[in-house]
């Protein structure tokens, strides 16, 4: 889960670029970067940290030209480091740059590939500079000194041959223009739209639609999957279907958690998405307690406020804001490590203790994945005088590793797995825990647009949609990804970094 923003406009687009990352520093705050073009010459700054932070005026200034890409990071592997910042480059050919929203199941084949075979070195752990690679080399196989649309298309042909996975990518060809592609599933979000100014056309390319929104462009459509969407310096739009069998099969995560509840995915609302999940988490709850004693529903702040007013009006029970959030701590769930999530929760929330003495109360959240924010939340509730507690999430029970680019690697740190939902509750000590139908999950997303016949459902059936997935990639990418595996790399980075320090000084 990263955010990505590609744009060609007819006057410098460092601000605008700046400002779309900004609208989508929720998908990632971990590193942030920009590259620009100013005619064959490239600018780039990035390093760890929110945008506001990366970015000072001076850097600003320096980020000279009418296209370029931006990147906010969410690391699912490997440690915190600057060096896996995003934009990537490449000299070869052209001198092509990359952001990468996703994750390449098949990276460690591919690197060897691209070092055996292409001739190419990977300098990063990141499976998005792998990607990149793969870009440059078809693209160089195909392509002359003068490049069109065609050659790029033919090359993203070629990347859906050999990249497996989820990817949704900006790249930009230095003095050409920018593509941006989306794999066969669709697994990651990718919209493009426009907006006319006194000197043309400009385009602009977003994991969201609110990026577009606010800098206003006009959306146009959501990227297909498999298809590749180019735009050249000029402001010309090309667009093909570059994938053989694409199927539509989005993370249904995206619109349960990940995106912004005023985006547009695949022609879903989320805001309305959310409160169908609601509406019908509501219905469950009717249909097994049609007798409850629910006093009143608090929502877990921010994603589970609209499902839960929803869950609300159906049930009857008054709505209350019953935690206050500090808007100043990051989204626990995106953060790196076990402890640092721990530790963030009572900073983040606080309880109003009037809301819960001596009531049943439902709280909602969107999910329970790991189940140590869910544990905490509902101790709170008790702490401040709550005679019972309950637990709704809106999502169903999270019980697998994601691979697709979600930070949700290893099984067994999972509360749901191998577990049953009364166990799960009283890991988490609720009194009851209700979770939502995965077929009603499906039919709140689904009923905008009926072309999404299949949705990424992975982390809740163990089912991968792209088919390339089995019980010993899950243990490999388990022992790399896991919190334990993430801490001993923290450590070992320091150690380097002391080690450089000592001999500078």
């Amino acid at each position: 889960m990263c955010g990505i923003v590609g744009i060609v406009g007819t006057s410098p687009v460092n601000q605008a670029i700046y400002d779309g990352l900004t609208l989508l520093q929720h998908r990632g705050q971990d590193a942030a970067g920009i590259m620009t073009c100013d005619g064959h010459t490239l600018y780039m700054r990035k390093d760890n940290g929110l945008v506001r932070d990366v970015f000072r005026t001076r850097h600003m200034l320096r980020l000279k030209g009418n296209m370029g890409i931006g990147h906010v990071r969410y690391p699912t592997a490997g440690c915190s480091t600057s060096a896996e910042a995003q934009p990537f480059y490449v000299n070869s050919p052209y001198g092509i740059s990359l952001a990468h929203n996703g994750n390449l199941t098949n990276a460690e084949d591919l690197k060897r590939h691209v070092f055996l075979e292409d001739r190419r070195h990977i300098n990063t752990g990141s499976d998005s500079e792998v990607l990149l690679n793969v870009f440059a080399h078809e693209l160089a196989a195909v392509a002359s000194l003068s490049i069109d649309h065609n050659d790029v298309f033919k090359a993203v042909e070629a990347v859906h041959r050999r990249c497996r996975g989820a990817y949704a990518a900006v790249a930009m060809i230095t003095g050409y223009g920018i593509v941006g592609f989306r794999d066969p599933y669709g697994i990651r979000p990718l919209v493009f739209g426009k907006r006319e100014t006194a000197k043309g056309a400009e385009y602009m390319i977003a994991s969201e639609s609110v990026a577009l929104d606010a800098l206003g462009f006009e959306r146009i459509r959501d990227v297909a999957p498999g298809e590749a969407v180019v735009i050249d310096r000029d402001g010309k739009l090309h667009a093909m279907q570059c994938a053989q069998n694409p199927q539509y099969s989005p993370c249904i995560f995206e619109y349960v958690y990940l995106a912004r509840p005023d985006s547009i995915i695949d022609d879903v609302l989320v805001y309305k998405a959310r409160m169908r999940m609601g509406e019908t988490l509501a219905e469950k709850i009717l249909r097994e307690r049609p007798r409850h004693d629910i006093d009143v529903i608090v929502p877990i702040p921010e994603t589970s406020r609209t499902a839960a007013l929803q869950l609300s009006y159906k049930l009857g029970v008054p709505y209350r804001e019953g935690f206050v959030k500090n808007r100043y701590i990051a989204r626990t769930f995106i953060m790196p490590g076990q402890k640092m999530r721990q530790k963030s929760v009572r900073q983040k929330l606080n309880a109003i203790d009037f809301e819960f003495r001596d009531k049943t109360v439902l709280l909602v959240d969107d999910s329970v994945v790991r189940g140590t924010t869910s544990k905490q939340i509902i101790q709170m509730a008790r702490d401040s005088g709550a005679r019972k507690v309950y637990f709704a999430s809106a999502a169903p029970p999270v019980r697998y590793p994601n691979v697709y680019g979600i930070d949700m690697p290893a099984a067994d740190e999972l509360v749901a797995h191998n577990r049953t939902e009364d166990e799960v509750a009283k890991e988490i000590g609720a009194d009851w825990l209700i979770y939502q139908e995965l077929a009603d999950l499906e039919r709140a997303v689904r009923r905008r647009n009926s072309a999404l016949q299949k949705f990424d459902t992975s982390i809740f059936t163990g089912e991968y949609v792209t088919g390339d997935v089995n019980e010993q990639y899950l243990k490999d990418v388990g022992s790399k990804r896991a919190d334990t595996a993430k801490s001993a790399r923290e450590k070992d980075s320091r150690k380097v970094a002391s080690i450089d320090l000592h001999n500078v000084v």
